[in-house]
């Protein structure tokens, strides 16, 4: 594995998701492998899980770690071509990629969506600069499309969870007093998608994801019915795609709740995190037995730890 951008750059993503609930058993065995290379990461916005998860599991490798703040700690970087600096930005992508590379052998880049223009963002410029002029590989901590080690944690958390060998997975759009991205989601339907999961997608009307990502997928606008034996329920909320970055509706009666997981097949709740209490979902869900929301977040070190492990050994 040269990078890890998306899921499309995992060869066999049932096999990778097998290998790291193996390496979960025993997260040292691979020690000696990062000896003597460094992980960077750099964080164009917050984070805990990513953070804290992606440091966790280099350590776990062996390696030397660097992480740096850009927003508060680095100069303005600028991205455009040609252009003439006379603004904001100190420094050009250009430049801050390649010293980036000599200190590092792996960058990890966490920059997220603008939600201000759908063209801009689809274009994943901060990512895909540090592609076209770093020298060394490039791992995805989210970036304006996607969140792949998020995903890749959630396959796993499924995998070791699941009581049928095709479960039915319902992604629930939930409200949220702010615009939020789509990387998650997008992430997370991918994934189900290459997996061959049964997965169904529930949102209010003018919230479908982008039609690119969930064709095929049936998306009912009626969540108590998506609820219908479900073996999971993942909820997330994202603003309008069509209306991009719009809040269209905030309507609570998409929180989740008891009642709601009544109707399921006594199913597992997952979320990403962080996650507003009694917004998004009540108390008596997310803390309930049913909830895998701390199970995943631990999953993020072993799926991180996994990629690393193939860009490292340069496996497919």
């Amino acid at each position: 594995m040269k990078n890890f951008i998306n899921i499309n750059d995992i060869v066999d993503y049932k096999s990778i998701v097998k290998e790291a609930i193996e390496l979960k058993k025993n997260p040292y065995i691979l020690k000696n492998i990062g000896q003597k290379k460094t992980l960077g990461l750099i964080f164009f916005n917050s984070s805990l899980r990513t953070r804290l998860s992606t440091l966790k599991a280099a350590k776990m490798l062996g390696m030397e770690t660097l992480t740096m703040n850009f927003k508060s700690e680095g100069w303005q970087l600028e991205f455009e071509e040609n252009t003439i600096m006379l603004n904001n930005s100190a420094e050009h992508i250009k430049e801050a990629a390649q010293v980036i590379s000599q200190y590092c052998d792996i960058i990890g880049i966490r920059a997220f969506a603008q939600l201000k223009s759908k063209e801009d963002d689809e274009k994943e410029k901060v990512i895909n600069s540090f592609l076209k002029y770093a020298s060394v590989p490039i791992l995805n901590m989210e970036s304006c499309c996607a969140h792949p080690l998020q995903a890749l944690a959630d396959a796993i958390t499924i995998e070791e969870n699941k009581k049928i060998s095709n479960p039915k997975i319902v992604l629930s759009w939930a409200p949220h007093p702010k615009a939020l991205p789509h990387a998650v989601a997008n992430s997370f339907v991918n994934m189900a998608k290459i997996n061959d999961y049964n997965i169904i997608i529930t949102n209010p009307i003018g919230y479908d994801l982008n039609p690119k990502i969930t064709g095929g997928i049936k998306i009912i606008h009626n969540q108590e019915e998506a609820f219908e034996n479900a073996d999971f329920i993942y909820t997330k909320n994202w603003s309008s795609y069509n209306s991009y970055g719009k809040i269209l509706v905030n309507d609570n009666s998409w929180k989740i709740n008891k009642t709601k997981m009544e109707l399921t097949n006594n199913a597992k709740f997952m979320h990403c995190l962080p996650v507003r209490r009694n917004v998004i979902v009540d108390d008596s869900v997310l803390d309930s037995n049913s909830s895998l929301v701390i199970n995943q977040a631990n999953n993020r070190t072993y799926a991180a730890q996994t990629v690393l492990k193939k860009i490292i050994l340069n496996e497919k």
